[in-house]
């Protein structure tokens, strides 16, 4: 079955990739989207920041649930037949998401929303695995990740633009055409590729959401509640302390799974792909939680408007943007232990010195230089990372495996996205005493906070960006350890054996 995925000769990569990746695109373009229009939906709506981000949160923690089972029911029906399934659906939530006019209802949307992408993302890196060969598989991955550096250009300033011209609305409203003309050329084509049997693990998929979605809340209500009681015998702590359980109960259950377990622990008998896990996790966490503070400083400090706090990013995205096919010729004749660990150091150090440069009044160029450095990690970072933990895969778990990735990358974004807003709101506390982190919300509607605040909020963003920079430690030691793939390892042999012979 794994040879009928690579010698079909009527199959033709390279138009099937892009036309997945416009698909891919758009969820990007999405998240970033959101993140440059938080403080217009804090404002238009009438929330908190505690209840705004969960417009980001509710949308990755819906998004990274269900992926272990996509990635599956990919292998199952086939990954054509399920990622038109989610366009389809990401296409209608996002008219939805535009449509509505309550912070909770736009909440509700984006689950859907992310739920659709759930559906698409593991069949992207199914695809590449099972139509290219090892040793063209970083090319294909480089492609992937340029995809997330161009999208972190359009992102936000499209939704900079649309925000100041047309209202937050229209950041989901543009992926209605978008998503029709991806529909159209994935019909046309991504091929039919061969399917595998498998059955599902319903207590599995129960316990990991319920587990994921408790430990999530908890950490994300924390601060809210001060840490204590939220109702009756209920508290944070409870529920952090019952995910954690219920997910260790979880991991247990697939170990003890005699049938088809949801989430394959024999993949992570791969070293390569448990390093790459831990990596991406970590990536995943970073820069989801990197955005909120650099945005919302932008805009409530410097007065900028969401299109000129945009443009803050675009040399992180046209560097990795340039620097992403570069690397995947690299990544295909490298050891990716030196690409992608050179990717998360230059990571890390860009969001410290970040931290260091974040003040009321510095000079906006001394902030694109560590921005600049974010753009050259993000090129190192993606594509080492992807093939790395798919070289590997058999062909029938190709579903399975990518599902673990884009999880595992997933959860790290929502853990992001749900710490960062706790820091926030404990360093707007203890910066601004008897605020709560009120602040946040009240400048808006001018455009920039009283200048008797800013000095305060602006140490309360830069100290929160230390915590992405601290977590991407753990995954610059995982990449530090990533072991020669085989190709690679097999071009060494046949390299030493004639000095061997001549000997």
């Amino acid at each position: 079955m794994a040879t009928q995925d690579t010698v079909r000769p009527e199959i033709r990569p390279w138009p099937a990739l892009w036309a997945l990746v416009l698909g891919f695109f758009m969820i990007l373009v999405d998240s970033t989207i959101v993140s440059v229009a938080t403080p217009a939906i804090l404002e238009d709506l009438g929330a908190d920041v505690g209840t705004v981000v969960w417009v980001t949160s509710a949308y990755l923690l819906a998004y990274a649930v269900p992926l272990l089972i996509t990635g599956r029911l990919g292998d199952r029906i086939g990954p054509k037949k399920l990622y038109l399934t989610g366009l389809a659906l990401f296409t209608l939530a996002s008219v939805w998401c535009g449509l509505t006019n309550s912070i909770e209802m736009l909440i509700v949307a984006r689950v859907f929303q992310g739920l659709g992408a759930s559906m698409m993302t593991p069949q992207t890196m199914a695809v590449i695995t099972r139509i290219f060969p090892p040793n063209q598989r970083g090319r294909a991955m480089s492609l992937w990740g340029a995809t997330a550096g161009v999208a972190t250009l359009v992102g936000p300033i499209l939704g900079g633009v649309l925000v100041d011209g047309l209202g937050w609305q229209w950041i989901f409203f543009i992926n209605a055409p978008v998503g029709v003309v991806g529909f159209v050329l994935a019909m046309r084509l991504v091929p039919d590729l061969p399917t595998h049997e498998h059955k599902f693990d319903l207590v599995g998929v129960v316990l990991s959401a319920v587990g994921l979605f408790l430990l999530v809340f908890g950490i994300q209500e924390g601060q809210k509640y001060d840490w204590g009681q939220i109702k009756g015998p209920i508290s944070v702590w409870s529920l952090i302390i019952t995910g954690l359980v219920v997910l260790a109960l979880f991991v247990f259950w697939q170990s003890r799974n005699r049938g088809e377990p949801l989430l394959p622990l024999g993949l992570f008998k791969d070293r390569n792909f448990s390093l790459a896990n831990v990596a991406i996790t970590t990536v995943g966490f970073a820069i989801t939680a990197m955005a909120f503070p650099l945005m919302l400083w932008a805009q409530a400090v410097r007065g900028l408007t969401p299109t000129r706090s945009a443009l803050l990013l675009v040399p992180m995205a046209v560097i990795a943007g340039a620097l992403s096919p570069f690397v995947g010729r690299l990544v295909d004749r490298t050891p990716p232990r030196f690409i992608a660990g050179f990717g998360l150091l230059c990571c890390a150090v860009s969001m410290f010195w970040m931290s260091q440069v974040i003040e009321p009044d510095v000079p906006i160029w001394q902030l694109l230089l560590p921005i600049a450095l974010l753009g050259v990690a993000n090129g190192f970072m993606w594509a080492p990372i992807g093939t790395t933990a798919t070289r590997n895969l058999p062909m029938h778990q190709a579903g399975a495996g990518a599902g673990v990735y884009n999880t595992t990358r997933q959860v790290g974004a929502v853990l992001g996205s749900a710490s960062i807003a706790v820091l926030m709101e404990s360093r707007l506390a203890h910066n601004l005493p008897g605020s709560g982190g009120a602040p946040a919300g009240e400048g808006f509607s001018s455009g920039r906070l009283p200048e008797m605040v800013r000095q305060g909020f602006s140490d309360a963003m830069a100290q929160s960006l230390m915590l992405p920079a601290l977590v991407l430690l753990v995954g610059l030691i995982a990449a530090l350890l990533f072991t020669a793939p085989s190709h690679l390892q097999k071009h060494q042999v046949d390299a030493v054996q004639p000095a061997d012979q001549t000997t």
